[in-house]
């Protein structure tokens, strides 16, 4: 059977690597450090996929402008203090290569910065796979289609060739802002009546069956 991609751009946190409930605790926490009010659970997780300004400002939106980058600092202080145990999700380095195998184009779009991505992509050994990647720290943040246009450009692929995949509304938003295809994986940051009021192509409950769908589908 021909494929019917091309390319396949994951996001990373939520999607790949199981980082939802890190980052929401350690915005939490950045923010009782410095005495700001404290975004509740929905609210932190909400922010997970945008770039790390743009996603405090968002959670934290009483934050005066001379608090944004101390609480950037404190994020930093928590997550980094764990990132090197975060597990990726069950299937994902699988279905990965896999992937990989059977001929597609991989890449990643993520609200991660260009030297948290490196540091993960690393750790978790897949870097290998993926062929391109870009970051909030080089474009613009999610939704906006910066990302994906810019990989298309980059890999010579037509939008109707290019599927992302990701767990939050920001990416479900950011592809069709870009005119490409999306799945969404209930696994992550967003829940699943969000993403399925933006109406992608399905939602999967994990990499087994997002497996399961590439091989129909993809």
């Amino acid at each position: 059977m021909a494929k019917r991609y091309d390319l396949i751009v994951f996001d990373w946190d939520g999607t790949v690597m199981d980082s939802t409930a890190i980052i929401a605790s350690s915005i939490q926490s950045a923010c009782r450090d410095l005495g700001l009010n404290v975004p509740t659970d929905e609210a932190a997780r909400h922010v997970i996929g945008m770039g790390l300004a743009q996603a405090l400002q968002h959670a934290v939106p009483d934050a005066p402008p001379h608090m944004h980058e101390p609480l950037a600092d404190r994020y930093r202080h928590y997550f980094l203090a764990q990132d090197q145990s975060i597990p990726l999700f069950d299937g994902a380095a699988e279905t990965i290569a896999e992937l990989k195998e059977a001929g597609y184009l991989l890449a990643v779009a993520t609200g991660k910065s260009r030297k948290g991505l490196d540091r993960v992509m690393d750790s978790s050994g897949l870097r290998e796979f993926f062929i391109a990647s870009r970051t909030a720290d080089e474009t613009f943040s999610k939704p906006h289609p910066a990302m994906l246009h810019e990989l298309m450009e980059e890999l010579t692929v037509d939008a109707e060739r290019v599927l992302m995949v990701g767990d939050t509304t920001h990416d479900l938003q950011m592809a069709i802002n870009a005119g490409v295809d999306v799945v969404g994986v209930t696994h992550g940051a967003h829940p699943e009546d969000q993403l399925r009021a933006l109406a992608p192509l399905a939602l999967l409950d994990d990499f087994h069956g997002l497996r399961a769908w590439f091989k129909a589908n993809a």
